[in-house]
């Protein structure tokens, strides 16, 4: 298999499923490993095309946060909902920069942690679609700190490959009390910060690396890939949510990480 089309599954499967509460990471890390490819670089390659993904929300929420962002200096609602995020960001701020290198070290190298975090995040969400909280809060721009704050520990869990950055924080809102589309919604919110950081941090300490003419050259097309399929997915998953719940996530998480058991211990 050539690189470039490695990068085109890569940035497809990290497209389509950066929003869904499945962890792109764990399906990225699952497909390196499927496609045979054993370059360290390709883990950072996986870090780095997210931001494509990120760039389609965006896209898509474009007025509303150019709205907040020019409503800064009068408006109590937009300053209310930019604490809101930067407190549900600060949690992967500090557990970040203390686990990073145990996380790339460690566990992006456990396919077995990534197997088993998809099965058991997959019983959670069959578990929480069928028993959940009193809804609250149905805003997910009017969230109190408190709640944002919650939503973001329960983001830390997703620095373990498996267990779906989404996917943490849609069910923390949910326990928290908070509408699953609301849920949803503030994840992708709090996206944007979240993995631009982890952008820039991978960035930095791969630079020289990624400088190289080939490097970038995959990097760009992955980043165009995950954009594109970050569009169509980000479009549709408020209705899949609204209509049919977690459930469908979960038996997914769950189909994928059995295989991924069955191919790592008989394969």
């Amino acid at each position: 298999m050539t690189d470039l089309l490695a990068a085109v599954i890569l940035g497809l499967v990290e497209g389509l499923t950066e929003f869904i509460p499945v962890s792109s990471t764990g399906h990225l890390l699952l497909t390196k490993l499927a496609l045979g490819l054993t370059d360290p670089s390709w883990d950072s390659f996986i870090v780095l095309i997210q931001l494509g993904a990120i760039l389609a929300v965006v896209a898509l929420y474009f007025a509303r946060l150019w709205k907040v962002l020019i409503g800064l200096p009068t408006s109590p609602e937009a300053r209310r909902f930019t604490l809101s995020v930067l407190v549900a960001f600060l949690p992967a701020v500090v557990f970040g920069f203390l686990l990073y290198d145990f996380i790339k070290q460690v566990l992006f190298e456990s396919p077995g942690v990534i197997c088993w975090s998809l099965i058991f995040g997959g019983v959670l969400l069959l578990a929480i679609d069928r028993w959940s909280p009193a809804r609250k809060q149905h805003d997910a721009m009017k969230l109190p700190l408190l709640t944002s704050l919650g939503v973001g520990l329960f983001q830390v869990l997703a620095m373990i490959p498996g267990v779906s950055r989404s996917g943490a924080t849609i069910v923390g809102g949910v326990l928290l009390g908070v509408d699953k589309r609301a849920a949803a919604e503030f994840s992708f919110y709090l996206a944007i910060p979240t993995m631009v950081g982890a952008f820039a941090k991978d960035f930095w300490e791969s630079k020289d690396s990624l400088m190289q003419a080939n490097h970038l050259s995959l990097l760009a097309v992955g980043f165009v890939v995950s954009f594109l399929s970050g569009l169509v997915v980000v479009k549709v998953l408020l209705d899949v949510v609204s209509k049919r719940g977690l459930a469908p996530f979960g038996w997914w998480r769950i189909l994928v990480g059995g295989a991924g058991l069955a191919w790592l211990y008989f394969a």
